[in-house]
């Protein structure tokens, strides 16, 4: 029996209410994605990326077409369904961290791992916290650690439920160039340490093409995708990041 896809988006279109009459910020996505697999979302400001980032995670409902994520078609769930099927088999990392100010780093790794009812967690929160080189910051709140402590952070969190997939949105767009690149060497090894399958949403082409695969969005619609092993990736304009005209 052949291997299914982790994620399989049909048909993806998305239309916003705007003005008294519509916005369509997606147009017909269709994409598969294999487990174990690496994929970056690109695309100017205003083409759709961080839209189709939130259909495929199960954080809105599509106008049009539909999302399988491990195998469960998120189309036909409800809201409270969908964050069960997130928990159960996702985690998150994103540009803006939302750490919760009242609990520490510690605390911060553990949520997700809690609200499935684990209790046993403490543990591996700790190892996470050591893995991404914050042993020392267990206690902290998120106001007293830099923004690149932050986000590796949120990297233990999004980890700490071992997700099947993980959702990153501009992972590194918050920080300066060293902290970017060492949170971006960070995800990775944490990602083929684990096996998850990885979808990002970047600007940042030496980001993407450390993935197998590249999507291009423009004006809502997809299109360029680069196949596993993609090198000499193409320089601009093939790859320009300019912002779109609104769709």
């Amino acid at each position: 029996m052949s291997e299914q896809p982790i994620l399989s988006v049909r048909g993806l279109s998305k239309t916003y209410a705007s003005g008294g009459g519509t916005l369509t910020v997606l147009r017909d996505i269709e994409f598969d994605l294999m487990p174990g697999d690496s994929l970056a979302i690109i695309g100017p400001s205003g083409s759709g990326k961080t839209t189709l980032l939130g259909l495929c995670a199960g954080l809105d409902r599509a106008t049009t077409g539909s999302v399988s994520l491990n195998g469960i078609v998120l189309d036909d769930l409800d809201e409270d369904e969908r964050a069960r099927v997130r928990n159960r088999h996702v985690g998150f990392v994103f540009q803006n961290f939302q750490l919760i100010p009242t609990l520490t780093s510690l605390e911060n790794v553990m949520v997700p791992a809690e609200l499935r009812g684990e209790k046993a967690v403490y543990r591996r929160a700790e190892e996470l916290l050591d893995r991404v080189g914050l042993a020392d910051r267990t206690t902290h709140y998120p106001v007293q650690l830099s923004g690149g402590e932050q986000q590796r952070v949120a990297m233990a969190r999004a980890f700490i439920n071992r997700p099947a997939l993980l959702f990153v949105d501009e992972p590194t767009g918050n920080l300066d160039a060293d902290t970017a690149a060492t949170v971006e060497s960070l995800l990775f090894e944490l990602n083929e340490e684990s096996g998850t399958t990885l979808v990002t949403v970047t600007h940042n082409l030496d980001l993407a093409r450390r993935t197998r695969r590249i999507v291009r969005l423009s004006g809502g619609r997809m299109v360029e995708d680069y196949l596993p092993e993609h090198s000499g990736i193409p320089e601009a304009p093939s790859l320009s990041l300019t912002p779109d005209p609104q769709s």
